[in-house]
């Protein structure tokens, strides 16, 4: 029993250091209002990997905190772990990205808007669409090739 909860915690801070380097890795593409984190790719692990969970929030967490915006570092960490878990529990492998493409352009927004100061529809709208965007590519698109590699290997196999 507590050999599976020391792999569990270390799993976990295995995916946190790993989002958090690729996220600064990739800063210049990874904060503003059109932001293509590479990080986010990682966001189909809790599919193969439930301890992935925690270890992304605590990754976006830390990333977040280089923002400066609390709203930025509450919302957005609090985006990624409704996805991850949401992601956890999902049966279906190319669906597995969806909850945190769908959580991070439902609640980003929010955080965009209140940098902008602009609050409308149509400010919501067209900020969730770039968040949208950034999450397919980044979730979807890296995310599924990263996905489909881990099957492969039977450490990962679900």
């Amino acid at each position: 029993m507590q050999n599976k909860k020391i792999r569990y915690l270390t799993q976990a801070a295995i995916v946190a250091a790993i989002y958090v380097v690729l996220t600064l890795f990739s800063k210049p593409l990874t904060f503003g209002f059109v932001e293509v984190r590479l990080s986010e790719a990682l966001c189909v692990l809790p599919f193969l990997m439930p301890s992935s969970v925690w270890g992304l929030f605590i990754g976006c967490f830390i990333s977040n905190l280089f923002t400066g915006s609390i709203l930025d570092i509450v919302v957005g960490s609090f985006a990624t772990l409704v996805g991850a878990y949401i992601a956890s529990k999902v049966k279906f492998k190319w669906l597995c990205p969806l909850p945190t493409v769908l959580s991070n352009a439902i609640l980003i927004p929010f955080v965009i808007m209140n940098y902008s100061s602009v609050w409308s529809l149509s400010a919501y709208l067209t900020a969730f669409a770039g968040v949208f965007a950034s999450e397919v590519a980044s979730v979807y698109i890296v995310g599924m090739i990263l996905l489909v590699a881990l099957e492969k290997n039977k450490i990962f196999k679900r």
